[in-house]
């Protein structure tokens, strides 16, 4: 049987050109022994073929015919099975590779339900939800539906609804759309308090799918879990019962966590039956410089200038790639030397199309105006753009087929997240390079000369908890201001109900009238909470001598990224902060060009709330509990942009945050420095050094990276009075992070103290123990005592990993 087409197609139908074979491109990027030299692994990964299967008969034939008009002849069987379960009324979560067909897999029999309905009484007929972690997803599903289902006239009307579709649209969707494409924060915020509009379109709900369901975890997939059990509430209320259909990208107990999301037993597929083009995986360390850092470290080649030139490199041979980088400032600087150095490149070039290289390069992220993003998702779909800076808001199923590389300016913090980005690569079915450009940073260094810690390890597992009372108790309030909350109710939002209910009583928030309890208060409930964590109203970014709005940046963000003096980047073009607003969330700014980027220091501080657990190890002892911790932005550094270099500080005045959070810390004795011979002198710098290691390797063993979670060390904590090092969860109340660390301490601090003895440097590097976060300049560390301390504090470990309650590590780890 001949092979389908992937549903995926390549936009440019008219793109003939041969493509080079992935080692050939590779190649070229490693011409000599100095950039040969910086690859540290290439594992090779060889095709697949891929297992057809037929569609179950019950999916309508004009469905099919329009699948097979769109290219696809025959389904690949994980995506026949899926649709099988659909059908059945079983939710069902398809746990396969990039470009393996998930989408086609749900659309099949959402399609087929709605064109069953169509010539319902009611004119409505049945009705489904889309989800998708990001407005530029559901905006490009929504784009592939409508193309799909052209075929089947009036009958499909899909319609985006989210922040930006224009008010004067809203009420059609409300009233005629039967495929709404949404976001869980809409969800949340606008169609669940506005359920009376919805009454028609909840009625009549047979299908939610919830794409990219990977991504949900940690606080925003415990807020999540917890609006779609309002959802699935007033669905009940309504007289609907509608089934999940879940994709997600590979996963370690999908079907688990899927559950966890959504409160239901869910199906789990992971047999990937699609054909995969080659992929080439490369490693790359880029090299140490002639400068010298803090503490006189050497200082090796930033990952951001190095994913430059490989990009301007990649974009100079024709090859269509994406970079991915972890920060906005990052992906605007990407773009922007590659732009600059591509114009240098071609100056003199004879014909037009060389000198248009530069203009074929852009950055993208959040943070940019809807009207931005649009043109340039246009762009990626005609194929005008070659090269592309990107956050990860291009790593969730967005449709940038084609693509021929995918640049990781370092690692994204999960293998789940590395997978997903270079998958990215090879779309349409042909070869792809992968290089995974390391930063200066513990992690890094140790996965690209560790590379079995990525090729040989399965991807991680998911991380969420429902129960947590902070995530908890605002869906209470906004379930109730939806409709009173009953005895009946309290099963389907968690074991913790029944406690909260009195305390969110005491608080006035909710009253208790007969059997049901109500939302007191005149505002909405819904705006209690923000599901991502942002900690407050975002911060507009506005030019100060035009007034025009620039984006926006996250409240808990703004004090570190737009304090007066901070560097801003949009667009390839360059702001200074002038000034920061806090009490109107506005930071004005003016354009300007300086030599030097901006990075916050901050000070920190922490004390034990409630110790959960502790376990000896030896004289030592592990702990798990809940900590309050208060962080002061004091101060800016301005770098070099390429090489880091220090120029100068700046000190602020903003007003300290404080978090209510969950925390895993050890201490050790007097006796235990003495064995370590580590004098007093010594030990903030040995423990300062343990912190800043053991966060940098923590995302080895939880979903995570360092950004979730944080860090203090000190000599004589006051809780334990004895010397301590904490590692806390970066989000209120907690995201299951440190608990995780908790179980798997024994490996965890392992694999610590191995990265920072192993490192080449002398004193310690930021490849082993200096922090690109360290709000106190890195100062003191002492890699040697921080070994010796790790040393002996691991000789007390029992065997076992730390055992905790099970109640706690049932809860929270899926």
């Amino acid at each position: 049987m001949p092979m389908a087409k992937n549903h995926r197609s390549d936009r440019r139908t008219g793109d003939t050109t041969v493509r080079p074979s992935p080692h050939a491109v590779l190649d070229r990027l490693a011409p000599g022994p100095s950039r040969a030299s910086r690859i540290t692994h290439t594992e090779h990964l060889p095709p697949r073929a891929g297992h057809h299967a037929v569609w179950p008969d019950r999916i309508r034939p004009e469905v099919i015919a329009a699948v097979q008009a769109a290219g696809i002849e025959h389904p690949w069987s994980h995506q026949a099975l899926a649709a099988e379960y659909a059908l059945d009324g079983e939710s069902v979560v398809v746990s396969t590779g990039t470009a393996s067909g998930k989408s086609l897999a749900y659309l099949v029999p959402v399609l087929s339900t709605l064109l069953d309905g169509s010539d319902a009484p009611n004119g409505r007929g049945a009705t489904a939800l889309y989800l998708a972690p990001t407005k530029a997803l559901a905006a490009d599903q929504c784009r592939a539906v409508k193309d799909l289902a052209r075929p089947l006239g009036n009958a499909v009307r899909p319609a985006a609804y989210d922040g930006d579709t224009p008010v004067e649209e809203r009420e059609w969707v409300r009233q005629y759309a039967n495929y709404v494409l949404t976001n869980p924060d809409m969800l949340h915020r606008g169609i669940l308090p506005s359920h009376p509009r919805w009454s028609s379109f909840l009625r009549a709900l047979r299908y939610v799918v919830i794409d990219e369901c990977h991504t949900y975890r940690g606080v925003f997939g415990s807020h999540v879990a917890q609006v779609v059990r309002r959802l699935r509430r007033l669905c009940a209320r309504y007289g609907s019962e509608p089934v999940f259909l879940m994709a997600s990208a590979t996963a370690a107990e999908p079907a688990v966590a899927a559950q966890r999301l959504t409160g239901l037993p869910v199906r789990e597929i992971a047999d990937d039956a699609s054909p995969r083009g080659e992929l080439v995986f490369a490693l790359w360390e880029p090299p140490l410089t002639q400068l010298h850092g803090e503490k006189g470290a050497p200082v090796r080649r930033t990952a951001t200038a190095e994913t430059a030139d490989l990009l301007t490199d990649l974009v100079t041979q024709g090859v269509r790639t994406v970079a991915f980088v972890r920060s906005r400032r990052g992906a605007e600087l990407i773009s922007v030397i590659a732009q600059e150095r591509l114009a240098a490149l071609t100056s003199a070039a004879e014909t037009p199309g060389d000198r248009s290289l530069a203009q074929r390069v852009a950055a993208y992220r959040g943070g940019y105006l809807p009207e931005e993003r649009r043109a340039l998702e246009r762009a990626l779909h005609s194929g005008d753009l070659l090269g592309l800076a990107a956050t990860t808001a291009l790593e969730l199923g967005v449709d940038v087929s084609g693509l021929d590389a995918v640049l990781i300016a370092g690692y994204p913090g999960t293998r789940a997240s590395l997978w997903q980005q270079a998958g990215r690569a090879g779309r349409s079915g042909q070869g792809a390079l992968a290089v995974l450009v390391a930063r200066d940073d513990p992690l890094d260094t140790y996965l690209v000369h560790h590379p079995e810690a990525l090729f040989q390890k399965p991807v991680e597992s998911t991380v969420l908890d429902p129960d947590n009372p902070y995530v908890l108790a605002p869906h209470l309030c906004a379930a109730a201001a939806e409709l009173p909350l009953t005895d009946d109710d309290l099963p389907l939002f968690g074991p913790a109900t029944a406690d909260l209910l009195p305390q969110l009583e005491a608080a006035k928030l909710l009253r208790r009238r007969a059997k049901a309890w109500h939302w007191t208060r005149r505002e909405r409930a819904a705006d209690l909470t923000d599901i991502r964590g942002g900690g407050g109203r975002p911060v507009q970014i506005v030019e100060a001598e035009t007034g025009r709005l620039l984006g926006t940046v996250d409240a808990s963000a703004a004090h570190a990224t737009v304090h007066d003096g901070a560097v801003h980047l949009h667009q390839g073009r360059t702001y200074l902060v002038r000034q920061l607003d806090l009490e109107d969330s506005v930071a004005l700014v003016e354009e300007a060009d300086p030599p030097y980027s901006t990075v916050a220091r901050d000070t920190t501080s922490i004390s034990v709330l409630e110790t959960d657990v502790e376990v000896p190890w030896g004289e030592a002892r592990l702990c798990y509990g809940s900590v309050e911790v208060t962080n002061q932005v004091v101060s800016f550094l301005r770098r070099k942009l390429i090489t880091g270099e220090v120029l100068g500080e700046t000190r602020l005045d903003l007003p300290p945050r404080t978090l209510r959070t969950r925390a895993v810390w050890w201490t050790v004795t007097e006796d235990q420095v003495d064995a370590a011979r580590v004098n007093p002198d010594q030990l903030g710098g040995a423990l300062h050094a343990a912190e800043h290691a053991s966060i940098g390797m923590l995302p080895l063993f939880a979903t995570c990276d360092r950004w979730d979670i944080g860090g203090v060390s000190i000599p004589l904590h006051p809780d334990t009075l004895l010397p301590t090092v904490f590692v806390y969860d970066g989000h209120p109340g907690g995201a299951g992070f440190a608990e995780r660390a908790f179980h798997t301490a024994r490996e965890w601090l392992t694999a610590t103290r191995q990265a920072i003895a192993s490192c080449e440097c002398d004193a310690g590097c930021p490849s082993c123990i200096q922090s690109p976060k360290c709000g106190n300049g890195n100062d003191p560390l002492h890699k040697r005592g921080a070994v010796r301390l790790l040393t002996v504090l691991l000789q007390g470990a029992p065997e076992n990993e730390a055992p905790g309650p099970a109640k706690a590590a049932t809860r929270t780890e899926t």
